[in-house]
């Protein structure tokens, strides 16, 4: 339960062992490579040179046409599985074996030509949809298309606007000569399709007056025949191209069993991708590499072990504290503690070298949690959910690994906050019976009730936060000691447990006077020292009285929310319950109710984390939480579709 001890590692090995060392490490999974500390301008360093980025790049070449490929089966070969299902595990040996890896990406390469085929056929396809459009005014027209002027005739395919009047243009060809044509091929909302035919000589003369009209010249010159003969050729080639359409689906639809191993190759270009960008961190000669990384104190003999079959030097060394904010961040907790690593990574890590949160904030969180919830029923839930998903789903990622473990701690917690106020679906048990039986006066029992005891439940509130804001203090004061600032700790925090003991105790005793009279001594005697000259300790007598005064009475304050939202969900879940109560009928009632709970459930679930991270990130967390750490990230197998038996 704290942050992990981790060695500075360095390096140096021949160039013929480098991609078995670095299968090995990722193997392992317990060194971080870093950038190595080289100035490249430095001419003793004129030797050494980065790896080729060449593998990094056909990897995630891999990757992306392993994404096209599963994409493409998801579309035309969907394959159904359970909502918990959890991840297919496979040994290293499966996961890289030679013959399967070279299978997965022929499988992969046929995936992608058939749908870059389909792909193909579908643009064709709607190339030739767009010229049977073009087309379609033109069908009435008995002419080829490819026909062509003459010296004598000349002739154009064009069209004019829907509100031309034909006969009006008619008779204002007719009035030009007698040796010009126009012929309606169709007319739909928007244009008129039209032929002209003139004598040559005629033809500028024709142009101009439909020009006045707005014609516009229709380019069909690249078709051969009539309009209809040009359809019927179209119509032919759709047809040849649905029937390659249906036959390229119809192979894909069957290919639903190359799903997993599509996955799998995604995984294995994954590893090879993060494989290559480690080795880009690395600093090569011609015979030799360095290594520059960070690794566990607790993994350094098993790499010693492997380490000592190769022809290599390297060492290791504690990282000085000048290194600190550099050294990645491990943390290494227990069951109980190690689902609050959610909340730490959402907030941030704590710095190398300072105090692991989750042992001091879990048993505050969980508390916490289950008393604003505070429902038997509601931490059944929870409980059952968090237990099933963690063993039928096994989930592994970053979030989900800690969020369903914590889940099953915080259902605990509320539903002994539940057993405590007599609370199960709120007051679903009494109502239920009331209505079976009118005369029931059957009541759950509680040792206090939020509704009845609002007052009490706030008191409580305030008491816990004063306890954790208490600890708070005490680890501040135990850092500060250990890093030797001993009368820091006593003139700050020290001081203030002081003030608050003796105006606690003069309350208690009956003498307020005296207790704020010796407190008010302890923050004159404490807060001036260290200070210079007496504006200095008045200022600074000044400034940490009305700093922590408000500083501590607004921060108990929030603690007023745990009250606040354990009467809220009570209230919610009561007044549903009475909703239902109302109709007299058990299968309404519980209709209501059921519906009215879930609700109340959905909302609390998330508003009662919230509230609950806001207590101990600002509140408690503000004492003595030391933040700004990286996380470990060693090189490592990192799948996302298969479990990796190593």
């Amino acid at each position: 339960m704290a942050i992990v001890k981790m060695k500075r590692l360095r390096m140096a090995a021949m160039q013929s062992d480098r991609e078995e060392l670095l299968h090995l490490l990722q193997r392992m999974g317990c060194v971080e490579i870093d950038e190595p500390s080289v100035d490249w301008t430095d001419p003793d360093w004129a030797g050494l040179k980065r790896p080729d980025g060449e593998e990094l790049s056909a990897a995630r070449d891999r990757k992306s046409a392993g994404e096209q490929a599963l994409a493409t089966l998801k579309r035309y070969a969907p394959v159904k599985t359970g909502l918990l299902t959890p991840r297919p595990t496979v040994s290293e040996e499966q996961m890289f074996e030679a013959g399967a890896c070279a299978q997965a990406r022929q499988a992969v390469d046929s995936i992608n030509d058939t749908q870059r085929h389909i792909t193909t056929l579908q643009a064709q396809q709607a190339k030739l949809q767009g010229q049977k459009l073009a087309l379609a005014p033109w069908l009435p027209l008995d002419v080829p298309l490819e026909t062509k002027s003459t010296k004598e005739v000349a002739i154009h395919f064009g069209t004019l606007p829907a509100g031309a009047d034909l006969s009006a243009v008619r008779e204002e060809l007719l009035a030009v000569s007698d040796l010009i044509e126009l012929t309606q091929a169709s007319s739909d909302k928007d244009l008129h399709y039209l032929l002209l035919v003139c004598h040559a000589s005629q033809e500028e003369a024709a142009l101009e007056v439909l020009k006045e009209r707005g014609w516009s010249r229709s380019n069909l010159r690249d078709y051969t025949g009539t309009a209809a003969e040009n359809d019927k050729r179209i119509d032919g080639e759709l047809a040849d191209i649905a029937r390659q359409l249906e036959a390229d689906q119809q192979a894909l639809s069957q290919q639903g069993g190359l799903t997993q191993a599509v996955k799998q190759d995604i995984d294995r270009a994954a590893v090879d991708i993060d494989r290559a960008e480690n080795k880009s961190r690395l600093v090569d000669t011609d015979a030799a590499f360095y290594l520059d990384g960070w690794v566990p104190a607790e993994d350094l003999p098993a790499l010693e072990q492997a380490l000592a079959k190769f022809d290599c030097a390297w060492e290791t060394a504690d990282p000085t504290p000048e290194e600190y904010p550099q050294v990645p961040v491990k943390l290494k907790n227990n069951s109980f503690t190690r689902p609050l690593n959610m909340v730490t990574d959402m907030y941030a890590l704590p710095a190398y070298g300072s105090l692991d949160p989750n042992p001091l904030m879990a048993p505050f969180f969980v508390l916490f949690y289950g008393m604003m919830m505070a429902d038997m029923g509601y931490g059944i839930l929870m409980f059952l959910a968090g237990l099933i998903v963690v063993k039928k789903a096994k989930p592994s990622g970053p979030t989900m690994r800690h969020m369903f473990p914590l889940l099953c701690w915080c259902g605990i917690s509320t539903f002994i906050w539940g057993a405590v106020t007599g609370g199960f679906f709120g007051d679903f048990i009494p109502q239920l019976l009331s209505i079976i039986n009118p005369a029931s006066t059957f009541e759950m029992p509680a040792l206090f009730s939020p509704l009845d005891d609002a007052l009490a439940v706030l008191i409580g509130s305030l008491v816990l936060g004063v306890v954790q804001i208490f600890t708070g203090m005490g680890i501040s004061m135990y850092k500060q000691i250990k890093r030797g600032e001993v009368m820091a700790a006593l003139c700050n925090e020290g001081a203030w447990y002081l003030v608050f003991l003796l105006a606690g105790l003069g309350i208690a005793l009956g003498q307020v006077k005296i207790g704020l009279i010796a407190a008010l001594v302890v923050i004159v005697v404490t807060q001036s020292y260290g200070k210079k000259g007496i504006v200095g300790k008045l200022m600074g007598i000044g400034g940490s009285l009305y700093n922590n005064i408000t500083g501590y009475f607004s921060d108990i304050l929030s603690y007023s929310r745990l009250m606040a939202l354990m009467l809220a969900g009570a209230v919610i879940a009561q007044v549903f319950n009475t909703l239902g109560a109302i109709t007299g009928n058990v299968v309404m009632f519980i209709l209501i109710s059921m519906v009215g709970n879930a609700l109340n459930f959905a909302l609390n679930l998330l508003g009662c984390f919230v509230h609950d991270m806001r207590l101990q990130c600002l509140e408690y967390f503000g004492r003595f939480y030391e933040d700004g750490g990286k996380p470990f990230r060693p090189l490592d197998i990192n799948t996302q579709y298969v479990e990796v038996n190593k």
